[in-house]
């Protein structure tokens, strides 16, 4: 029975985050919220570092993945950002995209690229480190291009986690000072690798999705785990 390379996959997204890896946001921004649940004090840099569950996983603290991409360098297999408005919609799109890569077709470099296309533009809430920081190195990219690994993914649903709603429902208002939604999107992940390897595991991440009224939705982080 073939078993799967563990340290070759792309498969804890927010699994794990350095302590000193602290996402502040200006002000009073989300300030309501953020006194009333830990999904939104995410973006105030309050959170704590959770246990690490999978210490395998090579995309859990990778210094070369946080640089900036190469301009020049294409974005390969990547998807392209939806022009989607909607959070929910957006969410599964790019979860979908975090779920999938092809080393045989995509350079480091151009996993970077693509990526970082669905970044918000807002720099004061963008996260980069948190979503950079899931890609393996250059090293181990290049061992799972060796062994011609990628990965397909089937999201099944996203939804608000409820301590958002909670915080949403109490404080309305408090939402239109950046237009950040917490969203948990949940389904699986198919590996594959030469010689007929593989095989498929569940994923479930909860994303920072900014969605004004003004343009389409883009990514701002990989969140902490929520209440669900």
């Amino acid at each position: 029975m073939k078993k799967r390379f563990p340290s070759l996959s792309l498969s804890a997204y927010g699994s794990g985050w350095s302590s000193g890896r602290r996402f502040a946001v200006v002000g009073g921004v989300l300030a309501c919220l953020i006194m009333m649940t830990a999904t939104i004090a995410y973006f105030t840099g309050d959170r704590q570092q959770p246990d690490r569950a999978d210490t395998t996983t090579p995309a859990a603290s990778s210094p070369a993945a946080a640089r900036p991409p190469s301009p020049s360098a294409g974005t390969g297999s990547v998807p392209k950002p939806p022009p989607v408005a909607e959070p929910l919609s957006y969410a599964k799109a790019a979860a979908a995209m975090l779920w999938s890569y092809d080393t045989r077709r995509t350079s480091h470099d151009q996993q970077l690229a693509g990526m970082k296309q669905w970044m918000t533009p807002e720099a004061e809430f963008a996260d980069w480190a948190s979503v950079s920081g899931q890609v393996p190195d250059p090293v181990l990219w290049s061992r799972m291009a060796d062994n011609r690994q990628h990965a397909t993914p089937s999201v099944a649903e996203a939804h608000f986690p409820s301590a958002f709603k909670a915080a949403l429902a109490d404080s309305p208002e408090a939402i239109t000072e950046a237009y950040i939604y917490a969203v948990t999107v949940s389904g699986s992940q198919q590996i594959a690798w030469k010689q007929d390897g593989g095989g498929a595991e569940d994923r479930s991440v909860t994303l920072a999705v900014q969605c004004r009224p003004s343009r389409d939705c883009s990514l701002v982080a990989i969140a902490p785990r929520v209440a669900p």
